[in-house]
Protein backbone atom coordinates (compact mmCIF):
# COMPACT_ATOMS: atom_id res chain seq x y z
CA UNK A 1 0.00 0.00 0.00
CA UNK A 2 1.58 3.20 -0.75
CA UNK A 3 2.21 6.35 1.31
CA UNK A 4 0.40 9.55 0.16
CA UNK A 5 0.94 13.08 0.66
CA UNK A 6 -1.19 15.41 3.52
CA UNK A 7 -2.06 17.35 0.18
CA UNK A 8 -3.50 14.24 -1.08
CA UNK A 9 -6.37 14.18 1.69
CA UNK A 10 -6.20 18.04 1.99
CA UNK A 11 -10.01 19.27 2.15
CA UNK A 12 -10.59 23.43 1.75
CA UNK A 13 -14.28 24.51 2.83
CA UNK A 14 -15.31 28.48 2.89
CA UNK A 15 -18.70 29.15 3.59
CA UNK A 16 -20.35 32.33 5.44
CA UNK A 17 -22.08 33.13 8.50
CA UNK A 18 -25.88 33.81 7.96
CA UNK A 19 -28.41 35.28 11.16
CA UNK A 20 -29.47 31.54 11.51
CA UNK A 21 -25.91 30.16 12.40
CA UNK A 22 -25.27 32.46 15.65
CA UNK A 23 -25.91 32.20 19.07
CA UNK A 24 -27.26 34.94 21.93
CA UNK A 25 -23.35 36.32 21.40
CA UNK A 26 -24.06 36.74 18.17
CA UNK A 27 -21.06 34.38 17.45
CA UNK A 28 -21.01 31.16 15.53
CA UNK A 29 -22.51 28.68 16.87
CA UNK A 30 -19.95 26.08 18.80
CA UNK A 31 -21.85 23.01 17.55
CA UNK A 32 -22.43 23.83 14.38
CA UNK A 33 -18.64 24.43 13.51
CA UNK A 34 -17.97 21.16 15.02
CA UNK A 35 -20.48 19.59 12.60
CA UNK A 36 -18.87 21.43 9.98
CA UNK A 37 -15.47 20.00 10.97
CA UNK A 38 -16.47 16.48 11.12
CA UNK A 39 -18.00 16.95 7.62
CA UNK A 40 -14.68 18.38 6.15
CA UNK A 41 -12.23 15.81 8.32
CA UNK A 42 -14.59 12.82 7.24
CA UNK A 43 -13.39 13.54 3.17
CA UNK A 44 -10.22 14.14 4.38
CA UNK A 45 -10.00 10.68 5.33
CA UNK A 46 -12.12 8.79 2.78
CA UNK A 47 -10.02 10.66 0.48
CA UNK A 48 -6.72 9.30 2.20
CA UNK A 49 -8.39 5.46 2.56
CA UNK A 50 -10.18 5.45 -0.47
CA UNK A 51 -12.45 3.53 2.26
CA UNK A 52 -15.36 3.44 4.53
CA UNK A 53 -14.72 5.66 7.03
CA UNK A 54 -15.99 6.36 10.55
CA UNK A 55 -15.12 8.63 13.42
CA UNK A 56 -13.45 7.36 16.03
CA UNK A 57 -12.71 9.94 18.65
CA UNK A 58 -12.87 13.84 18.65
CA UNK A 59 -10.00 14.61 20.46
CA UNK A 60 -10.69 17.93 20.99
CA UNK A 61 -12.29 21.32 19.83
CA UNK A 62 -10.35 24.34 20.64
CA UNK A 63 -12.55 27.12 19.88
CA UNK A 64 -9.81 30.23 20.32
CA UNK A 65 -11.35 33.76 18.74
CA UNK A 66 -15.47 34.10 18.04
CA UNK A 67 -16.46 33.67 14.14
CA UNK A 68 -18.73 36.72 13.86
CA UNK A 69 -21.59 37.48 10.68
CA UNK A 70 -18.71 39.82 9.24
CA UNK A 71 -16.66 36.34 9.04
CA UNK A 72 -15.93 33.76 6.33
CA UNK A 73 -15.16 30.77 7.58
CA UNK A 74 -12.50 28.67 6.31
CA UNK A 75 -12.14 25.34 7.19
CA UNK A 76 -9.01 23.20 6.15
CA UNK A 77 -8.65 19.43 6.91
CA UNK A 78 -5.69 16.44 6.43
CA UNK A 79 -4.24 13.51 7.63
CA UNK A 80 -1.50 14.33 10.17
CA UNK A 81 -0.74 10.73 10.86
CA UNK A 82 -1.85 6.90 10.62
CA UNK A 83 -1.76 4.01 12.63
CA UNK A 84 -2.86 0.37 10.77
CA UNK A 85 -6.75 1.63 10.20
CA UNK A 86 -7.06 4.62 11.52
CA UNK A 87 -6.22 8.32 10.65
CA UNK A 88 -5.83 11.44 12.52
CA UNK A 89 -7.31 14.76 10.56
CA UNK A 90 -6.17 18.26 11.89
CA UNK A 91 -9.31 20.64 11.20
CA UNK A 92 -7.79 24.61 11.43
CA UNK A 93 -10.47 26.65 10.82
CA UNK A 94 -9.32 30.22 9.61
CA UNK A 95 -12.23 33.06 10.17
CA UNK A 96 -11.75 36.09 7.73
CA UNK A 97 -13.17 39.46 8.45
CA UNK A 98 -14.86 40.06 5.09
CA UNK A 99 -14.95 43.75 5.17
CA UNK A 100 -11.26 44.39 6.54
CA UNK A 101 -9.20 41.17 5.36
CA UNK A 102 -7.84 40.49 8.69
CA UNK A 103 -7.62 36.87 9.14
CA UNK A 104 -7.43 34.84 12.23
CA UNK A 105 -7.07 31.27 13.39
CA UNK A 106 -10.14 30.37 15.04
CA UNK A 107 -10.60 26.90 16.04
CA UNK A 108 -8.35 24.08 15.60
CA UNK A 109 -9.29 19.80 16.56
CA UNK A 110 -7.78 16.60 15.93
CA UNK A 111 -10.30 14.08 14.95
CA UNK A 112 -10.07 10.01 14.50
CA UNK A 113 -11.31 7.94 11.65
CA UNK A 114 -10.78 4.12 11.38
CA UNK A 115 -11.16 2.85 7.68
CA UNK A 116 -13.77 -0.45 7.09
CA UNK A 117 -13.73 -2.92 5.00
CA UNK A 118 -16.20 -3.99 2.98
CA UNK A 119 -17.51 -6.27 5.91
CA UNK A 120 -17.22 -3.14 8.20
CA UNK A 121 -14.18 -4.47 10.16
CA UNK A 122 -10.99 -2.45 10.72
CA UNK A 123 -8.59 -2.37 7.35
CA UNK A 124 -5.19 -1.40 6.78
CA UNK A 125 -4.55 2.76 5.25
CA UNK A 126 -1.88 4.24 3.61
CA UNK A 127 0.98 5.72 5.80
CA UNK A 128 1.37 9.69 5.64
CA UNK A 129 4.12 11.56 3.96
CA UNK A 130 4.14 15.18 5.50
CA UNK A 131 5.99 17.98 3.31
CA UNK A 132 5.42 21.35 4.48
CA UNK A 133 6.49 22.02 8.07
CA UNK A 134 3.41 22.28 9.37
CA UNK A 135 2.57 18.95 8.51
CA UNK A 136 6.26 17.96 9.73
CA UNK A 137 5.28 18.98 13.32
CA UNK A 138 1.91 17.42 13.20
CA UNK A 139 3.38 13.95 12.33
CA UNK A 140 6.18 14.85 14.47
CA UNK A 141 3.87 14.94 17.33
CA UNK A 142 0.83 12.42 16.22
CA UNK A 143 2.24 8.78 18.00
CA UNK A 144 2.32 10.91 21.02
CA UNK A 145 -1.42 11.94 20.68
CA UNK A 146 -2.65 8.51 19.45
CA UNK A 147 -1.30 6.77 22.55
CA UNK A 148 -3.11 9.29 24.41
CA UNK A 149 -6.63 8.51 22.70
CA UNK A 150 -5.62 5.38 23.26
CA UNK A 151 -5.16 5.85 27.13
CA UNK A 152 -7.98 8.02 26.97
CA UNK A 153 -10.43 5.79 25.57
CA UNK A 154 -9.26 2.78 28.17
CA UNK A 155 -10.21 5.10 31.09
CA UNK A 156 -13.42 6.29 29.46
CA UNK A 157 -14.50 2.33 29.11
CA UNK A 158 -13.84 1.94 32.50
CA UNK A 159 -15.62 4.65 33.57
CA UNK A 160 -18.77 3.75 31.42
CA UNK A 161 -18.74 0.48 33.14
CA UNK A 162 -20.12 2.87 36.25
CA UNK A 163 -23.00 4.48 34.38
CA UNK A 164 -26.50 3.23 34.62
CA UNK A 165 -28.68 2.60 31.80
CA UNK A 166 -31.66 2.70 33.70
CA UNK A 167 -34.50 5.41 33.15
CA UNK A 168 -33.86 8.33 35.56
CA UNK A 169 -37.27 8.15 36.81
CA UNK A 170 -36.75 4.40 37.84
Amino acid sequence: MDAKTCNESRVVRTSRVFPNDVNNHNTLFGGKLMSDMDMVASISATRHSRKEIVTASTDSVDFLQPITQQDSVCIESFITWTGTSSMEVFVKVIAENLLTGDRKIAATAFLTFVALDEHGKPTPVPKIIPETEEEKKLFETGKERAEKRKLHRKNSKELAAYFTTKKPWE
